[in-house]
């Protein structure tokens, strides 16, 4: 009798499903769709010159590809977490893939520049749907574990930019732009090919009412992983399944069609409002400076790079990483800079579920403000290499974590729409840095352009300290007002 009253949360039957080969898959297909984002963005530091040289377009008009590209991005980051949270991560994904997929590989057949303009822009709009994967897969986790597994995650981000720059080396001096295009849509096109196999978030179903599907996928996730879920019933937001219960509780909710309408209708247009509700407002607006400071300061050290790496800057004496003035030396710099995110991933995820997601980003923001300070005046070639390899190193480190902390912070009412304004935020500054802090190197004032970074990243670990709450290894909360458990008093979400 006991066995058939007793209940388990959702949480409590992820820890028994276990990390193994069901989640080996979602990992997989996340994986894809990141690195499609990462490629797709890499993607613009090459084609400008091609394209620009080919068509005989001003610089403007260069860096228009670029700009409508974040410019989509903004636009999509808010859109596809309104959609995932109001009618489930599935549709949000397959229409993730569909916009992404179909922009990326008809951008490789555009007769001339508007028409490569809108398509950069549409494919903008799909890839501002990478918040989402990470969100998804982030509900799969069992808690103990979440830490380590976002961090190897965003490894797919770091594969998918050196890919992507080695991609350029190769092809774009032999093939030309066209075909980089091409060749680079094949990772957003898998994701569409392998979506049949994507199953829905087993508590984003919980949260609509719908245990009994959450329950069956559940189960298969145990048997994949030879485990087995809890005795008893499924515990979630006042409703339960289980073996005995499920037939029952299935004809309970087949019987409410209008009121479930009602209530999800409701939940549409309260999403984002919740985002500013007391609750929410102060972890809301430091996530937007945090996510702001994350992007201006990783793109910021790329484009930094990228100007020191330049032969023909009038500022500097020497050529970063290569002197030979060839033609394909800004692929091969940008490749050997890329990889400099490894090690930083590596040590994020050695102390992530050791010290905290909050300790972490502060560990790593104060190093990569110590490697950036000795380029507050020109330092040798190696010198310089070593202060932009090291800074790049922890600010991806802060980025990743950051990825982690802010799914885990929003409950999964307003999970994906809030990661993804945040994103959207975070856009904003990867856009205003070329216009801001590069273009002060390109004109010989490196020092201020290096104070400008240490402000942003001095800013950026304040947030970090004000931040209400530790997540690390805390159950994820459903709703704004899920209340605290006794084990978790000290990383309550609310």
């Amino acid at each position: 009798m006991a066995e058939q009253t007793s209940t388990y949360t959702l949480d409590e039957a992820l820890v028994a499903v276990g990390f193994g080969k069901f989640q080996g898959w979602l990992i997989v297909y996340a994986g894809l769709g990141s690195i499609a984002e990462a490629m797709e963005v890499m993607i613009l530091s090459f084609i400008g010159p091609s394209v620009k040289s080919e068509w005989n377009l001003s610089s403007t008009e260069e860096s228009l590809i670029t700009t409508v590209v974040f410019a989509g991005m903004l636009i999509g980051a808010y859109s596809w977490g309104f959609v995932s949270d109001n009618f489930g991560r599935r549709k949000g994904l397959l229409s993730i893939a569909i916009v992404t997929s179909g922009a990326s590989v008809l951008s490789a057949f555009s007769p001339n520049y508007i028409s490569l303009v809108v398509l950069r822009c549409i494919g903008g709009i799909g890839l501002g749907g990478g918040p989402t994967y990470n969100s998804w897969f982030l509900e799969f986790v069992p808690a103990p574990s979440r830490g380590i597994w976002m961090v190897i995650f965003s490894t797919f981000w770091t594969v998918g930019t050196i890919v992507e720059a080695f991609l350029a080396w190769i092809i774009i001096p032999r093939y030309g732009w066209r075909w980089l295009l091409a060749i680079s849509a094949i990772p957003a096109l898998a994701t569409l090919v392998f979506y049949k196999l994507v199953p829905e978030s087993p508590r984003y179903l919980c949260l609509k009412g719908q245990t009994t599907e959450a329950y069956d996928i559940l189960k298969q996730a145990s048997m994949v992983n030879q485990s087995q879920l809890p005795s008893g019933i499924l515990l979630s937001d006042q409703i339960t399944c289980s073996d005995q219960d499920l037939d029952a509780v299935e004809d309970t909710l087949l019987l409410s069609p209008k009121r479930n309408k009602k209530i999800a209708l409701k939940t549409s247009f309260s999403t984002l409002w919740m985002l500013f509700s007391a609750n929410m407002c102060k972890t809301t607006f430091l996530l937007w400076m945090l996510f702001f400071g994350n992007s201006f300061s990783y793109y910021g050290i790329i484009l930094l790079t990228s100007e020191l790496s330049n032969g023909d800057n009038a500022c500097t004496s020497f050529t970063l990483l290569t002197a030979n003035g060839s033609d394909d030396a800004i692929y091969r710099d940008v490749f050997i800079t890329s990889l400099a995110e490894l090690p930083g991933l590596v040590f994020a995820s050695f102390i992530v579920d050791r010290i905290g997601r909050k300790h972490s980003m502060e560990l790593m923001f104060i190093i990569g403000f110590v490697f950036l300070l000795p380029l507050l005046s020109v330092q040798s070639e190696i010198f310089t290499m070593v202060s932009l390899f090291g800074s790049r190193m922890f600010i991806i480190g802060t980025f990743t974590v950051a990825n982690i902390y802010a799914p885990e912070i929003y409950p999964t009412a307003v999970r994906a729409t809030g990661v993804g304004i945040a994103s959207s935020v975070g856009r904003i500054g990867g856009m205003i840095c070329p216009l801001v802090a590069v273009s002060l190197v390109s004109e010989c004032h490196q020092t201020a352009a290096i104070i400008l970074f240490e402000v942003v990243i001095i800013l950026s670990g304040l947030c970090v300290m004000l931040f209400p709450h530790e997540t690390m290894a805390r159950e994820l909360a459903d709703t704004v007002s899920d209340p605290v458990s006794p084990k978790e008093e000290n990383v309550d979400v609310n």
